[in-house]
């Protein structure tokens, strides 16, 4: 190879290099800068462990977690607002909400003792718990479960104009709320049906509604069918079976093949 070539090649191999280097350095994203922020926190007492409705809880029960002060709701307990003195208060009482582990724990999610029981406590305001008499074959095989949503339905004899003795189904009511089944008010994991040997299931009511169940208990027998969680997202208004009519205050009952019956509700 001549000089000049080898002089040539060489200069060129330089500037190759030298470009290269100069683009990397252009096109290297520059370096992050770190910027330390300290938040204030505070201790917010949240439960140690899964806790589920109706169990008595005590100290142990719950653990100090430090928590972002802009994030600690008022309704948390925290030990800057008195929580210390907060937590031995609670020792003792019984849980009317489930809480997961690390949830916080709130005065709303427990009710002391001699406040009520736990059934009172979980009861939204303005309804009532009224109980009925339940078999296998008459609770869906005792696979309905609490917080399931249900049919009441009143089978009960009556004699017709000619003295015959007939069996009457009524619809009583449509998607309530099953609060327990025997002494169960919560589901247990992993659990696929209710205690076969519970005779009693607890519904959630509106007042009338209760009255027409103590009425309906005494008329004949009871048989609760099972709806599906689609149904969960039924209007509560129209929850019931039974047509209110507002002129007349009556319930319009319709049967299947037979002519419709209409009771007062006052």
């Amino acid at each position: 190879m001549k000089r000049a070539q080898l002089i040539g090649f060489s200069v060129a191999l330089v500037a190759a290099v030298l470009a290269y280097y100069v683009a990397s350095v252009l096109v290297r994203p520059p370096a992050p800068i770190m910027v330390e922020k300290k938040i204030d926190s505070t201790d917010v007492l949240v439960a140690a462990t899964d806790i589920p409705v109706g169990e008595i809880v005590n100290e142990g029960s719950f653990r100090w977690m430090s928590w972002p002060e802009e994030a600690a709701s008022q309704t948390y307990i925290t030990k800057k607002r008195g929580g210390a003195e907060m937590l031995h208060k609670l020792s003792g009482s019984v849980a009317r909400a489930p809480m997961l582990a690390g949830e916080p724990v709130t005065e709303t999610k427990l009710i002391k003792a001699g406040q009520g029981g736990v059934l009172a406590a979980i009861l939204p305001q303005g309804m009532r718990a009224i109980s009925t008499k339940i078999r296998a074959e008459t609770a869906a095989g005792s696979l309905i479960l609490p917080n399931d949503h249900v049919d009441v339905i009143l089978i009960r004899h009556v004699r017709d104009r000619s003295g015959q003795d007939q069996n009457v189904v009524d619809t009583l009511f449509r998607n309530v709320r099953v609060m327990a089944i025997g002494q169960q008010i919560q589901t247990k994991e992993g659990k696929k049906a209710a205690d076969v040997s519970a005779s009693t299931a607890t519904l959630e009511l509106t007042p009338r509604q209760a009255e027409m169940m103590a009425l309906a208990n005494s008329m004949g027998e009871i048989t609760l069918t099972l709806r599906s969680v689609a149904d969960l997202s039924t209007d509560p208004a129209r929850a019931g079976g039974l047509d209110f009519k507002v002129k007349d205050n009556s319930v319009r009952v319709v049967r299947y093949g037979a002519k419709s019956r209409v009771y007062g509700v006052n």
